[in-house]
């Protein structure tokens, strides 16, 4: 259907070849466009309908004053259920902390945050089949699960800003929800408004970079600096991905078009990671509650397990 619009505007009505760069740019940017939109409408509302009653208060109250594996594993699950993007993240970071839930546990989350939700992995597993979903997810889990436990040896307590330490967690005065099916279609209905007002710009960010890569990049430079067995191809992937920023669905279209250049899956995987987690902005909001060390630490590990999973999907592939 999304395909059938894109070549009845773009190859009909424009005129355009789909053998230019030109039209083959702009058939990949008008599909996508469509068919991200139009999922991500309608699985925002669908979860926004049995998420109506999961604010960032109760994040925090499920994860507090649990055993850490528990604790680490509730906030993993969490981050990937909830639809923050990374620079949203911090926030809850910074409540997390105050909150006394242990700083290694923390880092789970924010790793798993905006690297994964339910919105980007139906989307992602709609174009790019539900094979490549999962490996995502679970390369993303296992990614949160370390990374927390790598920081969590450096001890990163003694790296916080001083005023979050400061900061006193009164009683929160919570509204009573409302459970009726006219409240949770009022709050699915504002989480699509919200949501997509908040992120439209990187999914068409993500979709532009997606379409110049699919029309204009020749293949044969695909296949010299990125497609290849190289060793080199994925800390370059890596590193590609920083200044990108994203969030995981705003990915999709850029993994979709790397992957039909005949990029290889670890690679690609790598990027994608890269993009959603480990972004400039990112970084910046994080220093304001970290100091420089401990951002540097969590960057490297980052960079170091995005690199690897990479190494070992290209592996195994």
């Amino acid at each position: 259907m999304f395909e059938t619009l894109a070549n009845l505007l773009v190859y009909q009505l424009l005129g355009l070849s789909p053998d230019s760069a030109f039209g083959a740019a702009l058939h990949f940017f008008v599909m996508d466009v469509v068919q991200i939109f139009t999922l991500l409408v309608v699985i925002i509302y669908l979860m926004g309908l049995l998420r109506a009653l999961l604010s960032p208060e109760k994040v925090r109250g499920y994860v507090r004053d649990k055993p850490k594996w528990l604790a680490r594993t509730l906030a993993i699950l969490l981050g990937a259920v909830t639809p923050f993007c990374s620079c949203s993240s911090v926030p809850l970071f910074i409540g997390f902390v105050e909150a006394g839930i242990p700083l290694g546990v923390t880092f789970s989350f924010l790793i798993a945050s905006p690297m994964i939700n339910e919105v980007a992995v139906v989307i992602l597993a709609g174009i790019l089949g539900w094979k490549l979903a999962a490996l995502y997810v679970l390369a993303g889990l296992t990614v949160a699960y370390v990374g927390g436990v790598v920081m969590e040896w450096f001890k990163p307590e003694r790296w916080v800003e001083g005023y979050v330490w400061k900061i006193q967690m009164g009683q929160l005065n919570m509204v009573e929800p409302d459970t009726s099916l006219l409240g949770r279609h009022r709050y699915a209905m504002g989480e699509v408004r919200e949501i997509v007002r908040r992120i439209w710009k990187w999914v068409l960010l993500g979709v532009g970079v997606g379409a110049l890569f699919h029309g204009y990049v020749p293949e044969a430079w695909v296949t010299t600096y990125l497609s290849g067995d190289d060793w080199y191809t994925v800390p370059l992937a890596v590193l590609l991905g920083i200044p990108l920023y994203s969030n995981a669905t705003g990915v999709i279209p850029i993994a979709e078009a790397m992957l039909g250049k005949g990029v290889a899956l670890g690679t690609t995987l790598a990027l994608m990671m890269s993009i959603a987690a480990l972004s400039l902005p990112e970084m910046l909001i994080l220093r304001k509650v970290i100091h420089w060390k401990a951002l540097g630490i969590y960057a490297a590990v980052l960079a170091v397990a995005f690199t690897l999973v990479g190494w070992g999907f290209n592996l195994l592939a």
